[in-house]
């Protein structure tokens, strides 16, 4: 957005869109650029004609395009709305300390116009709650640099999970990111320790989940009656004999916990898991009790072309643990990437029925069109026979043929005329035939 300017006739404001706020709602604009003029008084200066869209009347519900002109009314007309109006709380920049913009600036793996992709460490929150003072969102504003917006989250990680959590810069960026998480064309590859090996090393599990009761919400379980639907597929990459698998796993829905509430539904915890795996997922050894859960990769489409693709580095614990078992960490990212995602056992179904329910209807119209019998005329004006293939004439049969008139060749007496016999007819003749020449033998 170009800054305002006062009408020096009529001390109107105009305002340029942006790019970031190319297509969105023009009460949206009014939120993001001008949050102290309520919705009340944007709809009264829509009504009464002071709301201009480069000379156009407009309403609040226009969708506004970058490089158009806003026309507003003066700021005086802000203050006597507000007289009227609710007050609003304007959200402040947030002044950080050193040591906070320091922390949020040294997450920071990769970085452009419309993103950043931070590496989080365990133990840092994604969002605030309740005895939750530090956390990512908070230290946003040290990631504002000289942009107007605030950066803004996309998705979130666990508090002990580590790794790549990709945040935008620009509103326009944070919908395009929603879009594609919302869509499943994101990707996200996480890697992790569990607790013995997988018999299956190539696996999908499709197990609901939902919400555990009595524990508030903060905790998930399986949840096969009323749980939402939840898909995650895993790969082992290297085993440690029948103690520890490390597994890649990638989540193709986004269901709070899903990742842990799998691994332990199907018997290998997390290791360091011990809200679902019990004193089950730790090891001895001097495997760290950590949680060994890492968003490895993140690939997504890039609102301005082409794609982000960023590696997020292991936190010093699971580094140490794998060399402990004596991993290769090379391994992990030398497996390929699904491009699409695969499809679900309910979407494989519903193919598999769409797919018979037209084969069957092929297969009507086949016995509708070899059923199909009429007259023709041999040379010299007299008849000679029924034909089949053709439109359906003549009356007193369900296909139209002449009950009197001579049957089809080879047809079964009875049937339905189709040419050659019945199927029954047909495999009994080609069982006789094979017992002949066999006898001929």
């Amino acid at each position: 957005m170009t800054a305002g300017k006062n009408d020096s006739d009529t001390n109107f404001r105009e305002y340029n869109v942006g790019f970031d706020d190319d297509g969105i709602r023009l009460d949206r604009w009014f939120k993001r650029h001008l949050p102290e003029t309520s919705f009340t008084t944007v709809a009264m200066w829509a009504r009464t004609g002071q709301l201009r869209v480069d000379g156009a009347r407009a309403t609040p519900g226009d969708r506004i395009a970058a490089g158009q002109m806003l026309r507003v009314p003066p700021p005086e007309a802000d203050k006597a709305a507000a007289d009227v109006d609710k007050p609003r709380r304007v959200r402040e920049r947030v002044i950080l300390s050193d040591e906070e913009t320091e922390l949020a600036q040294s997450m920071v793996i990769h970085k452009d116009f419309q993103a950043f992709v931070l590496n989080k460490p365990p133990g840092l929150a994604t969002q605030g709650g309740t005895k939750t003072t530090q956390h990512v969102d908070g230290l946003l504003d040290g990631l504002q640099y000289d942009n107007e917006g605030r950066p803004k989250l996309v998705h979130r990680l666990d508090k002990d999970t580590s790794g790549a959590l990709l945040v935008a810069r620009t509103s326009r960026a944070a919908a395009f990111f929603a879009k594609a998480f919302s869509g499943r064309t994101a990707r996200k590859v996480y890697w992790a320790l569990v607790v013995d090996v997988p018999s299956i090393e190539d696996g999908m599990i499709e197990l609901p989940i939902g919400k555990q009761p009595g524990t508030g919400g903060e905790k998930m379980h399986v949840d096969e009656a009323e749980g939402a639907p939840a898909r995650t597929r895993y790969r082992v990459i290297e085993r440690a004999g029948n103690r520890a698998a490390w597994v890649e796993l990638q989540p193709f829905t986004g269901r709070t916990h899903q990742l842990r509430v799998h691994m332990a539904a199907i018997g290998h915890p997390i290791v360091g898991d011990g809200k679902y795996g019990g004193a089950a997922a730790f090891l001895t050894g001097g495997i760290s009790r950590k949680m060994h859960l890492h968003a490895r990769r993140i690939r997504v489409d890039h609102p301005d072309g082409g794609s982000i693709d960023v590696t997020a580095g292991l936190p010093t614990h699971f580094e140490e643990s794998l060399k402990q078992l004596g991993f290769d960490e090379k391994l992990g990212d030398a497996l390929v990437l699904d491009e699409k995602t695969p499809p679900s056992r309910e979407e494989i179904k519903s193919r598999a029925r769409a797919h018979a329910k037209s084969v069957r209807k092929e297969r009507r119209g086949e016995r509708r069109g070899r059923g199909v019998v009429e007259d023709v005329k041999a040379p010299g004006g007299k008849p000679a026979g029924p034909k089949t293939g053709g439109t359906r004439t003549g009356a007193g049969s369900k296909f139209g043929a002449p009950r009197s008139g001579p049957r089809v060749e080879g047809a079964k007496p009875g049937g339905r005329g189709r040419p050659g016999g019945s199927r029954v007819a047909r495999v009994r003749g080609r069982v006789r035939a094979d017992l002949a020449e066999r006898s001929a033998r």
